[in-house]
């Protein structure tokens, strides 16, 4: 019997992620830039509920402003409701409730783990059993991080960041995420890169397009290994730092504040506006958490890696 026939719901929890190093490469012909990145899933969760409907629906609560996230067929969870039910050929429909807590528009891939979240639990609810390899096809259908919010943990990200391979990070690692009041549409960020390099060309710069396919730098991959956040914070890299702070020049005062704070490295995840700190340790996460939050920053201790999507007890 499956859980549907039960009318029973299923939940599912799928975590933000921070980029930890990021290059991209030039624009392609059809718009989209290649990558190299080295994800890191942290605790910092979105939580869906999934309940047998007639039709796919999904709303939101959470501790970030949900005012304004679409409910239609333009959300990527509705997307993803459908996507599994055309290709498995299920007629059910299903009830989304998501309780957000990733940042919107942050940078962290809120809206990828919603995607991921659903794929898990539709695959759950209508019983369709999916193999992961054909889950993590789908996911690549919906968006570039789609992918990494399924498999979790850490990982290299190639192409448009959703040709994964794992990468072996040892112990845990304590970030601070200092979120913003608004977000940053990731598209732009990517134009104003691209007008960045146009502005600086002839120049070498930090986030001047690398010669060939992007790739990451294996300091990156020692560090992890290591276990080491010394030598983790200072490889960490973003190409799109420069062009998100140039959307945003509060940012760079906000990574200078954390860095005074105590922070190892302070960067800009992803496309931005949020900013993940890198801290030695627990303790030292917790104090920078407090500091920042005494000069009015929104300020989240998470750690990392942690597990992808997946089906938690009801």
């Amino acid at each position: 019997m499956t859980i549907a026939a039960a009318d029973e719901s299923v939940h599912v929890r799928a975590p933000g992620k921070i980029n930890l190093f990021m290059r991209v490469g030039e624009a392609g012909a059809d718009g989209y830039h290649d990558v190299a990145t080295a994800y890191q899933a942290v605790s910092l969760y979105e939580d869906l509920r999934a309940w047998p409907d007639d039709r796919i629906s999904v709303s939101f609560t959470g501790t970030v402003d949900t005012a304004g996230l679409p409910t239609d067929g333009s959300n990527l969870a509705v997307k993803a409701a459908k996507l599994l039910a055309k290709a498995t050929g299920v007629p059910e429909g299903v009830r989304l409730e998501i309780t957000k807590h990733v940042p919107i528009a942050g940078g962290m891939g809120g809206g990828s783990a919603d995607a991921a979240a659903t794929l898990v639990a539709c695959d759950a609810l209508w019983g369709t059993a999916l193999p992961r390899e054909e889950l993590h096809a789908l996911a690549a259908k919906l968006g570039a991080d789609v992918p990494f919010a399924l498999t979790g943990g850490t990982a290299i990200g190639t192409g448009r960041g959703d040709r994964l391979s794992p990468a072996l990070a040892t112990g845990s690692f304590h970030w601070v995420l200092a979120i913003a009041d608004h977000g940053l549409s990731t598209p732009q960020v990517y134009r104003e890169l691209d007008v960045l390099r146009v502005e600086e060309a002839g120049r070498p710069m930090p986030w001047s397009a690398p010669a060939g396919s992007p790739s990451v730098d294996a300091a990156v991959l020692h560090a992890l290994r290591a276990g080491d956040a010394a030598h983790l914070a200072a490889a960490l890299h973003n190409d799109l730092q420069a062009a998100a702070v140039r959307l945003s020049p509060s940012l760079a005062e906000l990574i200078d504040l954390g860095e005074q704070a105590g922070a190892l490295a302070g960067i800009v995840s992803g496309s931005g506006p949020t900013v993940a700190f890198l801290a030695e340790s627990s303790e030292d996460a917790i104090a920078l958490q407090v500091g920042l939050s005494a000069a009015r920053i929104t300020a989240v201790h998470a750690h990392g890696p942690v597990h992808g999507a997946r089906v938690l007890p009801v």
